[in-house]
């Protein structure tokens, strides 16, 4: 039987070690997310209330004020207010909402003892998922390369081809929604 630390690419190292560092990066990640969005809050206000400040910092705001018009941003925005503390704790078991929660965490001024307790549980989960799952599939998809890189090259495409049929789903029902709302504002 393997070893499980083995099998993980750990080599001699406790799994414990892993989730540790995985958590404490994954909390100054989102932790310093969500700064950035409280310095976009209070450098909006200071940018816009005069000309105050150096060139690249108030560029620096403007650019970030632009990415709050994003939809990804929008998104991140109404979650935090809908949910809350819930949000930031959920986000953690997502992809490619986390930076756009935690930023909105920040830009919402979500109180920071209630930020940094609901990411405490989130960031657990994540530690752990990424400390086994994350890391069995790293070194998987490696040996994979080792023994055949078109056998990973075929895994990766097949991903894809996935990927794309879920996104593509989901935007013709999207659309199929819209048009269907359209109608019935049509009719009243």
């Amino acid at each position: 039987m393997t070893d499980v630390r083995e099998a993980y690419g750990l080599g001699g190292a406790p799994i414990g070690i892993a989730v540790i560092v995985l958590f404490a990066i994954v909390m100054a990640r989102s932790h310093a997310t969500y700064w950035a969005g409280r310095a976009v809050t209070r450098g909006a206000q200071q940018v816009h209330g005069g000309d105050s400040g150096p060139g690249w910092w108030r560029s620096t705001i403007e650019r970030l004020e632009r990415w709050t018009s994003t939809r990804a941003a929008q998104r991140g925005l109404d979650l935090v207010r809908r949910w809350g503390a819930v949000a930031v704790t959920l986000a953690y078991l997502t992809i490619g909402l986390q930076t756009a929660v935690f930023a909105s965490a920040g830009l919402v001024k979500m109180r920071y003892l209630r930020f940094s307790l609901a990411s405490i549980p989130g960031a657990i989960v994540w530690a752990i998922v990424w400390a086994t799952v994350g890391f069995g599939a790293f070194w998987g998809a490696l040996a994979l390369f080792a023994a055949s890189p078109w056998a990973l090259l075929a895994v990766v495409v097949v991903l894809l081809m996935v990927v794309v049929w879920i996104v593509r789903h989901r935007l013709l029902r999207h659309a199929a929604d819209v048009a269907d709302d359209e109608r019935a504002d049509a009719l009243d």
